[in-house]
C-alpha cells in the first residue's frame, strides 16, 4: 500500500469543522485550525486542492459541506483529506462507515492528522474505526450526562430553557430573573386580553408599540423604537398567553413543574386569559341553554323523547312573554304521534309526585344508618379475625418452605421431590395471599354505596313543586330504572317487571315498601322493623361477590318480604 501511494499523486482537501456543542468548547477555533493545518501541510509537502470550513455538529449525518467534499473526491478532484483529528470528520456511525468504505475502495487514498498517525492498511483502518467509535461514545455519554443534569435542574425548580419575554437569563448563575422593563408590559398584555375585547392581533400591536417585536436589524442611533423588527404573529402571541412560566410554573417534556423563578402574573389572571382563548379570543354569542327536563320522559305513543323549546312572544304594545314548551320529538316514521305539547311547569308538576314516591322518610334513614354502623363494626371484626387466621396459615407455609429447603440442602430428598413439594407450597401460599387481599378489598364494599343511596333517597323529601326544575331533573336522573311515559299530558312511571323489579332495583323496592305501608289518602305509618336481625348487609351468593351485588339492598316488613313483592 505504501508503494501504491508513492505511485499516486496525492491531493488533499483541508476539512475544518467547529460546532457549538459543549464537547467542542476546547477544540481550536476555525481560524486556528486552518493556520495549524496549513503549516502542517507545508512541512509535509502536501498538495492542497481547497479548504472546506463547516460549522455544524457531526453527531448526526447530513452535513452538506462534508457530503459535498466526498462527492468531489469521488469525482477525482482530490484523493486525500487533512483534518485536525478524526473526530472532526465524524462522530456518527454512518459517516464513519462511509469514510472507511471509501478507503477500502481506494476512492480516498490517504487521511492525515497532525496528532494521529494513519496508514491505509487493515491495521490503520482498524485503529481509525476505534477512534471514530470513541468519538461517538463520547458524544453519547455526554448526551446522557447532559440530560441527567437537566433533570436535576428541573427537580430543583429551575427551568432549562431560554427566558421568555419579560425575563432574562443570568449566564453566571444559570438562572432566570424578571426583566423589570418588559415584565410590566407583559402583565398589561395579559390584562388586556383577559377583558375579552381584544384579539391576538391587538395584543401583538400593543407589544410592538412597546418595543416587543421580532428580531431584525439593530436599531440605529436616533431611530424611533418602531424601527427594526416586525410585529409578532398571532400564533406567537397565543404561545405567550398560554405559557405557564408567567405564573410561576414551567413545562418540561410535556410535564408541568413548580418553578423557583418570580411570577409576573397570578394564576387567576392566567385562568381568565385561558377562558377567553377557549372562546376563540372574542366575545361569543351564548348558545341557547338546554332545557332542564329534556330527555327524562318518553312519549307513550311512539317511544320518542320529550324535549323542550324556549319561545318568545312579542306583543304590539311592547310586552314580551317567554314560554317553555315540551313536546314529543316525533322522530319515528312508523307511528303517527299526536301527543300535544305541555308547558314546563305542568310537566314539572307531573314529575314531583313520582319523585316523592321514591323519598325515604327520615326515621327510616336514622334506623338504617344505625344498623349500617353496626354492620360496619361487625365486618371489621370479622375481617380482622379472618385475616389473623389466614396470616397464621401463611406463616406456617413459610416455615414449611424453610424446613423443606434445609432438608434439600442436607441431601435428604431428591431434587425432583423438592421441586414438586416446593411448587405445591408456593401455590398454596399464593392462594392464601389472594384470599387476604380479597378480604381487605371486599370487606364492607357495599356500605359506602348504601350510605350514598340513603343520602340521595332522603334528599328527595325536600323537593316539591317550588323547587328549581333543574334540581328536580337532577334527582330523577339519580333514580335507576325509572321509566317515565307521557300520554295526554300525563306522566306515569311504568314498571318493567323483568329489569326494574323490586328484587333487582333498590329504588323500586323502596317505592313498593312505601306503597305497602302508607294508607290511601294519608301519611305512611312508622316502619320500625325494616331488616332482619343480622343487619342491612345484602345476601352473598355462593359464588364470589362482585359488583353485581352492589345494588342489592333489602327492605323487610314484619309480615311482607319486599324483595319478593309482586306488582299486583
Amino acid at each position: 500500500m505504501r508503494d501504491l501511494l508513492v505511485n499516486i499523486e496525492l491531493v488533499y482537501f483541508i476539512y475544518v469543522r467547529k460546532s457549538t456543542d459543549v464537547e467542542d468548547k476546547q477544540i481550536l477555533s476555525v481560524a486556528a485550525q486552518i493556520i495549524e493545518l496549513k503549516e502542517f501541510a507545508k512541512r509535509m509537502g502536501l498538495r492542497i486542492a481547497g479548504i472546506i470550513v463547516e460549522k455544524q455538529t457531526a453527531k448526526k449525518p447530513g452535513r452538506p459541506k462534508f457530503n459535498k467534499m466526498l462527492e468531489r473526491i469521488e469525482n477525482g478532484e482530490a484523493n486525500g483529506v487533512l483534518a485536525w483529528l478524526p473526530d472532526r470528520l465524524s462522530r456518527n456511525s454512518i459517516d464513519s462507515g462511509r469514510v472507511i468504505y471509501m478507503l477500502d475502495e481506494n476512492i480516498i487514498a490517504d487521511l492525515k492528522f497532525p496528532h494521529f498517525w494513519f496508514e491505509n492498511t487493515p491495521q490503520g483502518k482498524y485503529m481509525l474505526a476505534n477512534e471514530f467509535n470513541s468519538s461517538k461514545q463520547y458524544v453519547d455519554n455526554l448526551s446522557v450526562n447532559t440530560k441527567r443534569g437537566l433533570r436535576q435542574k428541573v427537580r430543583e425548580g429551575h427551568c432549562p430553557r431560554l427566558a421568555p419575554v419579560g425575563y432574562i437569563n443570568d449566564v453566571w448563575t444559570k438562572t432566570i430573573w424578571v426583566d423589570k422593563k418588559l415584565a410590566e408590559i407583559v402583565r398589561q398584555a395579559f390584562e388586556l386580553y383577559a377583558t375579552g375585547t381584544k384579539t391576538l392581533d391587538d395584543i401583538a400591536a400593543f407589544l410592538y408599540v412597546n418595543g416587543v417585536k421580532t428580531r431584525g436589524r439593530r436599531r440605529k442611533k436616533g431611530e424611533p423604537k418602531s424601527a427594526g423588527g416586525k410585529q409578532w404573529h398571532a400564533s406567537r402571541v397565543k404561545r405567550m398567553l398560554t405559557d405557564v412560566f408567567y405564573y410561576g410554573h414551567f413545562r418540561y417534556n410535556g410535564v408541568v413543574y413548580e418553578g423557583k423563578h418570580t411570577a409576573i402574573i397570578d394564576k387567576a389572571l392566567f385562568d381568565r386569559v385561558q377562558r377567553v382563548l377557549t372562546g376563540r379570543g372574542r366575545a361569543q354569542k351564548q348558545a341557547t341553554a338546554p332545557q332542564p327536563l329534556n330527555l327524562l320522559v318518553r312519549c307513550e305513543n311512539c317511544d320518542c323523547f320529550v324535549t323542550g323549546a324556549h319561545k318568545i312572544k312579542r306583543q304590539k304594545n311592547g310586552n314580551v312573554h317567554e314560554y317553555t314548551y315540551y313536546r314529543c320529538t316525533h322522530k319515528s316514521k312508523k307511528v303517527m304521534c299526536r301527543e300535544k305539547e305541555v308547558r314546563e311547569y305542568v310537566l314539572a308538576g307531573e314529575l314531583v309526585p313520582i319523585l316523592q314516591s321514591f323519598a325515604l322518610p327520615k326515621d327510616w334513614r336514622d334506623y338504617m344508618t344505625s344498623r349500617l354502623e353496626q354492620d360496619r363494626q361487625t365486618l371489621e371484626d370479622e375481617s380482622k379475625a379472618t385475616i389473623e387466621v389466614l396470616r397464621e396459615k401463611l406463616d406456617a407455609i413459610d416455615a414449611k418452605l424453610k424446613r423443606l429447603f434445609d432438608v434439600y440442602l442436607e441431601g435428604d430428598i431428591e431434587r425432583d421431590d423438592y421441586k414438586d413439594r416446593q411448587g405445591e407450597l408456593m401455590s398454596e401460599k399464593k392462594s392464601l395471599e389472594g384470599k387476604i387481599e380479597r378480604v381487605l378489598t371486599n370487606a364492607g364494599y357495599w356500605i359506602e354505596p348504601m350510605q350514598k343511596w340513603l343520602e340521595t333517597a332522603v334528599s328527595i323529601c325536600s323537593i316539591d313543586e317550588k323547587t328549581e326544575h333543574s334540581e328536580i331533573a337532577r334527582a330523577l336522573r339519580k333514580i335507576e330504572g325509572l321509566n317515565l311515559k307521557m300520554k295526554n299530558k300525563k306522566v306515569i312511571a311504568s314498571r318493567d317487571a323483568k329489569s326494574h323489579s323490586p328484587q333487582k332495583n333498590s329504588w323500586q323496592a323502596l317505592r313498593a315498601a312505601r306503597e305497602k305501608t302508607a294508607p290511601e289518602g294519608g301519611n305512611f305509618r312508622s316502619f320500625p322493623k325494616m331488616v332482619r336481625g343480622r343487619g342491612l348487609e345484602p345476601p352473598r351468593p355462593k359464588a364470589a361477590t362482585g359488583p353485581s351485588s352492589l345494588r342489592v339492598y333489602q327492605f323487610h316488613h314484619p309480615r311482607i318480604n319486599l324483595l319478593n313483592l309482586s306488582t299486583n
